[in-house]
């Protein structure tokens, strides 16, 4: 089975959610947005936020296992697997980048 191989932003996300909250929140640009569970996150102070968020109610891990580049964003296809109804699930990380960094992310399941 060949690994996977993410662009350097997206591998820094996954790899940062695996350190906290302010580790995830440097994988951003200023302005980034994030829309997960039906709410929008603007700017990192809410994107750390967000990521506290999450990691104080459920202790999960993500396992990225596809990637599509389609109209110059990047789906990421990963099983999430932990301490929240339904585990596991696959989601769908929607990328798009600017200068490095992530620019925007959608999480739909």
């Amino acid at each position: 089975m060949t690994a996977l191989i993410l662009p350097e932003p997206i591998a820094a996300y996954f790899a940062a959610d695996k350190q906290g909250h302010e580790a995830v929140a440097r994988c951003f640009t200023a302005q980034a947005v994030v829309k997960d569970e039906g709410r929008t996150h603007v700017g990192l102070d809410a994107i750390s936020a967000w990521k506290l968020e999450a990691s104080s109610k459920y202790t999960y891990t993500s396992e990225p296992f596809a990637l599509e580049q389609k109209d110059g964003r990047h789906l990421v296809t990963s099983r999430v697997a932990g301490s929240f109804p339904g585990s596991p699930v696959d989601l769908r990380y929607d990328f798009r980048l600017e200068h490095g960094l992530i620019a925007s992310l959608e999480i739909t399941a």
